[in-house]
């Protein structure tokens, strides 16, 4: 089940809020889009043995949602046992929607050259918005060039840096005018500065095909996913007071499925079953195996290359063709403008030995195909216990 809004289409009142399941309309009708995995033409898969009844390679099919086979829930309904497991066993790491707010108020001060654009942060861990009034560019046309800034959020989860629906501490609904995700902020300019409902759709399309995230497990992947639709349905019936039509959200739901696809972000191949034990990978692996035991990453570039892997594709909007992930590193014009996240690290290193920091691999990656890469680390990592040099602290 995910949180929805009951849709009001007075915007003058509050939204009314609850639960749905998979079955509303929305969700139902594009289900098939929202499960493809664009670098295989097939199906996501689990990445991940968390569900009984199905293994790691199982791909998510519309008979397991329709039937309810499985419970995807969003982490911050998991119990707390489930939480911890999944931040120790497979890299699902919580980030509260405030630091959310913090990092993406980074770019955009990095973006105008000034503060406090969307919201003013206060010392509550709570912002305000500026929703109350339209902001300004320094010309004309500068909005299109803020919409179309291609902006990343890696090991996205629930992707909370992209859209902001629900606060990730507590479940609460955030209403549209306090919505703080990088999509979010460029929909509300999109709002901002457009006539009619063609030109809005347009624009909405341009803010979804330059923004993207990648995530390993499948049902997370799912949920971001869903996020991300649900978020073009409520922000087109805030700006425009009726629904939209189906072809609009079904062209939606392609760009999503090419934006937002399943990774690992580590060797940047789909995720992969098997591998070996005695080299630091699972039965099970996936970006956080690398926790229990370290491994030089030449060594392990070379273990992976016995084993059948699969480059992930994207889709390049610009020339309207599928590239290789791997390419934007080797292309000045394939790279992102801004790229967000919170990597995997490791949350509790006291009985581990040193060789256990992976998050380095991910802001390396993130620096070769980004201008600006805004990603948190503990301190502790840095100044402690982390595995990296002094000169990449010192970088």
């Amino acid at each position: 089940m995910w949180y929805n809004v009951i849709r009001n289409y007075n915007k003058e009142e509050s939204y009314i809020l609850e639960l749905i399941d998979l079955k509303s309309s929305i969700i139902n009708d594009n289900i098939n889009t929202l499960l493809k995995d664009r670098t295989t033409n097939k199906n996501i898969i689990f990445a991940t043995s968390d569900y009984e009844g199905f293994s790691f390679s199982d791909e998510i099919t519309k008979n397991i949602i329709e039937n309810e086979k499985v419970d995807f829930r969003p982490r911050v309904q998991k119990s707390l046992e489930e939480q911890n497991i999944r931040t120790k066993n497979k890299a699902e790491v919580f980030t509260p929607s405030w630091i959310c707010n913090k990092m993406n108020n980074f770019l955009d001060e990095e973006w105008f050259g000034k503060k406090n654009v969307f919201n003013t942060e206060s010392e509550d861990k709570k912002w305000t918005s500026t929703y109350d009034k339209k902001i300004e560019f320094d010309s004309k046309d500068d909005w299109k060039k803020y919409v179309l800034s291609k902006r990343m959020e890696i090991t996205c989860g629930e992707a909370p840096f992209l859209v902001s629906r629900y606060d990730t501490a507590t479940g609460g609904m955030i209403s549209i005018e306090e919505r703080i995700g990088l999509l979010d902020r460029k929909l509300r300019i999109v709002s901002e500065n457009v006539e009619t409902e063609r030109e809005w759709n347009k624009w909405a399309y341009r803010a979804y095909e330059s923004t993207f995230g990648y995530e390993f497990q499948g049902d997370s992947l799912l949920i971001a996913r869903i996020n991300l639709l649900e978020t073009f349905y409520e922000y087109y019936v805030y700006k425009w007071n009726k629904k939209p039509n189906k072809t609009s959200v079904k062209r939606i739901a392609d760009i999503i499925s090419r934006n937002i696809w399943q990774m690992d972000g580590i060797h940047e191949v789909l995720p992969y079953p098997g591998g070996f034990i005695e080299d630091g990978f699972s039965e099970d692996p996936n970006q956080i195996n690398f926790f229990d035991k370290m491994v030089d990453t030449e060594q392990t570039q070379n273990e992976i290359k016995e084993i059948e892997t699969v480059d992930c594709k994207i889709f390049d909007w610009k020339e309207k063709e599928e590239v290789l992930f791997k390419q934007i590193k080797e292309c000045e014009d394939m790279k992102f403008d801004y790229i967000v996240g919170n990597p995997p690290f490791q949350e509790d290193n006291s009985d581990r030995n040193r060789d256990d920091s992976i998050y380095q691999y991910f802001y390396d990656a993130s620096f070769e195909m980004s201008k600006v890469t805004c990603l948190i680390t503990i301190a502790r990592f840095l100044f402690e216990i982390g595995s990296t040099s002094q000169e990449w602290n010192n970088k």
